[in-house]
């Protein structure tokens, strides 16, 4: 099955894009797209992975689903589309960055800016309906994002994975802590955030790890 993604994503995913899991999938997205709101764009679907090829991967940062609202998704986690917003766990990630690193608050939730360095922002379920979270779970996209987490622990090393709240750090239990940074915090949301990520400096810390390993550090 040919899946339009970025071409380093195509050649480690293939075998996913066989499995009937995903051709049901794919069948379920087209047709909801066809009936009714859904979000992202469908061109931006797989931004994150067009935004940060698998060989530049150095951060894979993990969100649950992508933002519902109106003009807000833009394919990447807890990322937003330019000039709109920036949403009260974005707001607390920049806060916190701004606590561990000193920078200021960005004027904009737009965090392509990261991908582009090699942050991959990947939701667990890539697509969902205007106004109805979780509309798009259990459809199959968690199992594909599954395969994803996956091969980026098995196929490479030193990779720094931000583990934010149960849902996430459940979903990353397969990573390879041998081979890799995983850093774990309580999700930033407003309801959480107070509980156990401030304070937390997984920024200067993943920093620190890429520097240790010779990778270029993120410009936060």
């Amino acid at each position: 099955m040919q899946v339009k993604i970025e071409s380093s994503w195509q050649e480690v995913l293939q075998d996913e894009f066989e499995k009937p899991y995903f051709k049901n999938m794919t069948q379920f997205v087209k047709e909801e797209y066809a009936r009714t709101e859904v979000y992202p764009p469908g061109k931006l679907i797989f931004h994150a992975f067009e935004e940060c090829p698998f060989d530049q991967v150095r951060v894979v940062i993990l969100g649950q689903d992508p933002y519902h609202g109106k003009g807000q998704a833009n394919g990447l986690a807890f990322s937003v589309a330019e000039g709109v917003r920036t949403p009260p766990s974005l707001q607390n990630i920049f806060k916190e960055i701004h606590s561990d690193l000193g920078k200021p608050i960005p004027a904009t939730g737009n965090l392509e800016r990261w991908a582009e360095q090699g942050v991959l922002l990947l939701n667990a379920t890539l697509t969902v309906r205007a106004h109805e979270a979780g509309s798009h779970q259990k459809k199959g996209w968690e199992e594909f994002t599954d395969a994803v987490i996956q091969k980026v622990s098995d196929l490479k090393v030193h990779v720094v994975f931000m583990l934010w709240g149960a849902y996430a750090q459940k979903k990353g239990a397969v990573i390879d802590e041998k081979k890799h940074l995983v850093l774990r915090a309580a999700h930033p949301s407003p309801f959480a955030a107070d509980k156990g990520f401030f304070g937390t400096r997984h920024f200067s810390k993943a920093n620190a790890y890429l520097k240790q390993h010779g990778l270029p550090e993120i410009e936060w």
